[in-house]
């Protein structure tokens, strides 16, 4: 079982109610939350402007966004482990100091290669970020109203990040460069490398599994060839580049849980999967964020590209939608006492698939209600459905399991954003490319740049004359919104799948305290 170094705590002795310092070292823990989610939220909305400074391929494009979690996702369980043994705490310092350091070599990246590089790197520091928050949330809040609010407030913290993260970065863009926007890592984590060690208390486990370079190795190899093969079908690859790494990856994850069930010591206790409501509550949250994410990859371009909103206009117009989010996470808490958790997450799950079924049904190129009414049905399904799954994943297993319950939340967060973008990134980026008719008159490099993404049109449009660059975002406009039509419905269908799993795997718990 995980345990604190010594400290002055605020609760009295043999009580499990928390004090003042806890709910201190819980807002100091939700820094690197607010982190991770406003940079993934600004690099969205930031995506026309490195487009148009940096010229990505559509790939590069999907690469700049998605090589930052996919790191992450594929470090978090290792970097775990790291922490049970050297201390989560000190882990969390580490990685905030290298983490600010590599945000600002991003901020002034000269090419798209460069910054997908640093992109790697903040996903190596952000794994040293990440794993301690659930597991010291688990040890810190030990009554579990206290507990489950504090979940609920470490899932809502994603979504006031990325509430923040389009206002202030729209501000940036309309006023900086689009490196700015990631500068804003540095005064988050300047109060965090301060305040850590003042009210966050050292947790380390006191019997820690060895460290196991084999099993660290596999879990990469299991998730970037993956990602990687998905990639390829966007750019049209063949079919060894899209066979191959598929196999790889496949490979690698056999191999891995093989590992860690045959060692006594696991780095992941793949075991846990075995209990219905933890393998349930792990799903759900997979694909929340993969709604959620896919969503914000479309909704932004569409707003700033389509619609012609300016990144500020575009970063204010999801906000009611995201601060729904926020309040329907911690509205779920008094009910779930009264209400089965199947119940809310099933109904939560299928709300955010009503809200993929508003865009392909009432979004129009030029009405924006539609868009924001469709991302705040979506929003509120999902703030419920992740408060509940988070609460689930580290109840529904053993306290001194609950370090590596944290991971593997953590990780399905990360890799419900790779796919989120991978794959529906993916599809909008192939639909895209079957849909536009470039205008005669077009030469063929300017008609390859226009091909690869919306924003590459838009580039091109701007070297045009008038008529000839209307014609050419008139089209590209049409078949960016015909991939959106396409991947709002395989949004809808995966949402009306999780809310099935969900009802079959967490019937068993009926009531939470």
């Amino acid at each position: 079982m995980s345990t604190f170094a010594p400290t002055a705590p605020s609760r009295a002795p043999g009580t499990a109610t928390a004090g003042p310092r806890e709910w201190f070292a819980l807002a100091v823990l939700m820094l690197p939350v607010l982190l991770v989610s406003v940079d993934n939220t600004v690099l969205a909305f930031a995506l026309p402007s490195i487009s148009a400074a940096l010229g990505p391929s559509g790939s590069q494009q999907l690469w700049i966004i998605d090589i930052y979690p996919l790191v992450l996702a594929g470090l978090l369980v290792s970097m775990g482990s790291m922490g049970d043994r050297f201390g989560r705490r000190r882990l969390l310092l580490l990685g905030a100091t290298g983490f600010a350091a590599v945000s600002v070599f991003a901020a002034y990246a000269p090419s798209a290669e460069m910054l997908i590089a640093s992109r790697a790197a903040l996903g190596f520091f952000g794994a040293m970020l990440m794993p301690s928050t659930l597991s010291l949330l688990r040890n810190i809040f030990v009554d579990a109203t206290q507990r489950r609010l504090a979940i609920a407030v470490w899932a809502a913290c994603f979504a006031a990040g990325a509430a923040l993260g389009p206002i202030v970065g729209g501000f940036l863009l309309e006023h900086y460069w689009w490196g700015s926007v990631f500068l804003l890592a540095v005064p988050v984590l300047i109060p965090l490398l301060i305040l850590a060690p003042i009210f966050v208390p050292e947790s380390r486990d006191p019997n820690p599994g060895r460290i196991d370079p084999v099993s660290i190795a596999l879990s990469l190899t299991a998730l970037a060839p993956l990602v990687f093969a998905i990639k390829n079908v966007a750019k049209d690859g063949s079919a060894a580049s899209i066979v191959v790494p598929a196999v790889v990856g496949l490979v690698a994850t056999a191999l891995f849980v093989r590992r860690q069930l045959r060692r006594p010591d696991p780095m992941l206790d793949v075991r846990l999967f075995t209990v219905p409501t933890f393998s349930g509550a792990v799903v759900v949250n997979l694909l929340s964020v993969f709604s959620l994410v896919g969503f914000l990859f479309f909704v932004s371009q569409h707003l700033q590209l389509v619609i012609g909103q300016r990144p500020m206009q575009a970063g204010l117009s999801l906000v009611p939608g995201l601060l729904v989010m926020v309040v329907a996470g911690l509205s779920v808490v008094p009910l779930v006492r009264r209400i089965a958790p199947v119940t809310i997450v099933v109904t939560a799950l299928l709300l955010s698939a009503l809200g993929y079924v508003a865009v392909l049904v009432f979004a129009t190129p030029d009405a924006v209600a539609p868009i924001l009414v469709a991302f705040a049905v979506l929003g509120a399904g999902i703030g419920a459905a992740e408060t509940i799954s988070n609460d689930l994943i580290v109840s529904s297993v053993p306290p001194q399991k609950a370090g590596a319950a944290s991971a593997v939340s953590e990780t399905a967060y990360e890799l419900g954003a790779v796919l989120g973008t991978a794959v529906l990134g993916t599809i909008l980026t192939a639909s895209y490319r079957s849909h536009l008719v470039v205008p005669d008159g077009i030469g063929t490099e300017a008609a390859e740049a226009a091909g690869e993404t919306l924003g590459g049109a838009h580039h091109v449009a701007e070297t045009l004359p008038p008529e000839l660059g209307a014609a050419l975002l008139e089209s590209a406009g049409s078949a960016f919104d015909t991939g959106v039509g396409v991947t709002s419905g395989i949004g809808a269908a995966l949402m009306v799948v999780a809310a099935g799993l969900a009802f079959v795997t967490l019937r068993t718990r009926r009531t939470m305290p």
